[in-house]
Formats: C-alpha cells, sequence, structure tokens
C-alpha cells in the first residue's frame, strides 16, 4: 500500500491556490495548547487566536478589556501545538490603531514571541493605513470586516451587516481598502451571504465566512461555539456539534461524589508499601493498628 502524503506546512500560496481551485478552506479559533493540537492533527488551514478568547477563557464580558498580553499568552500556548496550520492572531482592542509604528512594534511582538505568522485586523477602509504598514514591515495580515466586536456599539450592537444596498456598498469599499492596503485575506463576520458571495467573486484574495453564509473561499468558526462551551451567548450562525457543558459537569459530580463515599482514589490508583516496609516503617513510628 502506498504511504500518504507528506504533510505539508500551510502557507498563504497554498489558500490563494485553493482559492484558485475553489477548493474550501478551513479556518478555527483556538486558544490553547491541546486544542491546537487537534485542530492541527485534522487539517485545519488556519488557526487563530483571537481577544474572544479572554472572553470564553478570562470571563471578559466583551473584548474591548482583553489584553494584549492576554492574546499574546493565548497565541503562545496555540503556537506551541500549531505543527501544520498557518498561526494567526487577532490583534485586540486598539494594538495597532494609535499608529504606524505601535501597530508594527505590537504585529512584531506577537511574531517574536508568540510564535504567530500572519496577524487579522478587524476594522474599516479608516484602518487601512495601519494595516498597510504591518504588510509593508513583512509580517502578512487578513482584514477584517462586518461584526467588529471592537466598533459593536458603534455598529448598533451584534447586528448582520449589508442587509441594505448602502451598507454593503460601505462593506465592499471596507474590503477593497484592506486589499489596496495589503491583506492577503478578508474575514467577513455575520455580513449577509450576498456581500460575502460578491467579494469571494471579485476579490483576488479568499474572502472567508463567519456567520456569512457558505458562498466564501472558506468558514471560521469559534471553537467553543461547536460545544456550547461559552455560557453566556452561542451565535445563531454557530452550530453546536456536542453539548459539552452538560458532560463536564455530570463527570465533575461523579468526580465530588467518588470522594465523598471514598470510591476514589481506588486501589487500581494507588500506591502501596510492601509488606515488609510497611512492617518496619510501623515500627519505626510506632504506628500500631
Amino acid at each position: 500500500m502506498a504511504e500518504a502524503p507528506a504533510r505539508k506546512k500551510i502557507t498563504i500560496p497554498m489558500l490563494m491556490e485553493k482559492k484558485r481551485k475553489k477548493e474550501p478552506i478551513t479556518m478555527l479559533a483556538v486558544y490553547d495548547y491541546p486544542t491546537s493540537i487537534l485542530a492541527d492533527r485534522v487539517g485545519i488551514e488556519i488557526l487563530c487566536t483571537s481577544d474572544t478568547g479572554g472572553m470564553i477563557l478570562f470571563g471578559h464580558e466583551t473584548t474591548e478589556t482583553v489584553t494584549f498580553e492576554e492574546v499574546l499568552f493565548m497565541t503562545q500556548g496555540m503556537a506551541r501545538g500549531a505543527k501544520y496550520g498557518l498561526r494567526m492572531t487577532d490583534m485586540p482592542y486598539m494594538s495597532y490603531h494609535f499608529s504606524e509604528e505601535q501597530a508594527i512594534r505590537n504585529a512584531a511582538r506577537f511574531v517574536a514571541e508568540g510564535r504567530a505568522e500572519v496577524m487579522k485586523c478587524e476594522g474599516n477602509k479608516h484602518h487601512a493605513k495601519f494595516i498597510g504598514a504591518i504588510v509593508r514591515a513583512g509580517i502578512p495580515v487578513m482584514g477584517h470586516i462586518g461584526i467588529t466586536p471592537m466598533r459593536v456599539a458603534q455598529l448598533g450592537g451584534f447586528a448582520a451587516q449589508g442587509k441594505t444596498a448602502e451598507r454593503a456598498q460601505e462593506l465592499v469599499e471596507d474590503a477593497l481598502a484592506m486589499v489596496e492596503a495589503g491583506c492577503f485575506s478578508i474575514l467577513c463576520e455575520v455580513t449577509t451571504s450576498e456581500v460575502a458571495e460578491y467579494l469571494a467573486e471579485t476579490l483576488p484574495v479568499p474572502v472567508i465566512s463567519l456567520g456569512a453564509g457558505n458562498k466564501a473561499d472558506g468558514v471560521h468558526i469559534i471553537t467553543s461555539d461547536l460545544f456550547r462551551m461559552y455560557d453566556r451567548h452561542t451565535p445563531r450562525h454557530s452550530k453546536v456539534y456536542l453539548e459539552m457543558f452538560p458532560i463536564i459537569q455530570k463527570v465533575f459530580e461523579e468526580y465530588r461524589d467518588d470522594i465523598l463515599n471514598r470510591r476514589y482514589p481506588g486501589p487500581e490508583h494507588t500506591v502501596f508499601m510492601k509488606e515488609e516496609e510497611l512492617k518496619r516503617f510501623r515500627d519505626v513510628v510506632g504506628w500500631h493498628k
């Protein structure tokens, strides 16, 4: 039997080739070492650590309070487990918005300290100059349009974007500005399917859907949404494959009950002294029972 071909490290040219061949691109948000190992093992092509992980893992109410250091910490865990997938970091709130120098410095920290390979920057055409500075510095960027959690109040809440022709045109302008700035890909988060489809048909770079239908060049989702592992909200666009909370809670309950009834640890989990050593120990400490 012929051996399976050796796996190759995912690169941006490979993603461009998949777009050309109309082969779907897979992308997943991961925040830690074990999840990245599993995602990498099954062949997910883009592994993205985003500030949403600060809400999932650390209990932040919004992504706006997630710190640079927290995202860097999660990126480091993801990078240690990702051998083949493209390692992406979602630059957090106000980490590239003040100046081109700040944008380059912070992106470089994610590369040098976090071992990320590419950035994801959410925003609109007004942020393109900062995104362009990162690209010119040699760090690839995926642009992120549509629902951008850093600007959710400005957008009127977590509402789908592009429902009107005027808003759809604005999103197209945002995407074009980001591509002109050098972005290698565009993520559409909760835009109408038509916007994502139009961009996929007209842009020269891969377009990824996050809650924007299945007509784009690829699909992205938050790992915790697949398992409903976030207790506050599961987006309508997320497919729940398995509810993990009840399973984990049941295990915790059984563990608690085993302790209370002295069933755990059992003999199979315990180390005992040999009889002669136990006798000597009892004699030495005067422990007779």
